[in-house]
């Protein structure tokens, strides 16, 4: 006897009813066929990765920031065309970005 015989029991006049689907919750970007270019850099003695190259919407590249610092557990910001992660996380981007479908590429180091 599973939960919902159970429950029925308890509830024999209950009618189930169907609740419907919600969109997934899942970010929209629009993709691109150039690559977006991850590089490593030092700034003030603290390293950075730096994404750019993206040529969609900047309102887009600001919601791809967002989820990048959120899973990441990092600080970062969006500046000039330009994400900026605090850290050297390439490798972690790279597996993220190309998830999503992006094409990377890693220039430096």
């Amino acid at each position: 006897m599973d939960l919902k015989d159970q429950l029925k029991n308890f509830f024999p006049e209950h009618q189930e009813e169907k609740i419907p689907e919600k969109p997934s919750s899942g970010v929209k970007i629009w993709m691109q066929d150039d690559p977006i270019i991850c590089k490593y850099e030092k700034r003030k003695g603290k390293p950075i990765t730096i994404l750019e190259g993206y040529t969609g919407a900047d309102d887009d590249f600001k919601k791809l920031a967002k989820e990048l610092k959120t899973k990441l557990s990092v600080g970062g910001s969006f500046k000039d065309g330009a994400i900026i992660i605090q850290g050297d996380f390439r490798d972690k981007i790279m597996i993220l970005l190309k998830e999503k479908g992006f094409k990377v590429k890693r220039v430096g180091g």
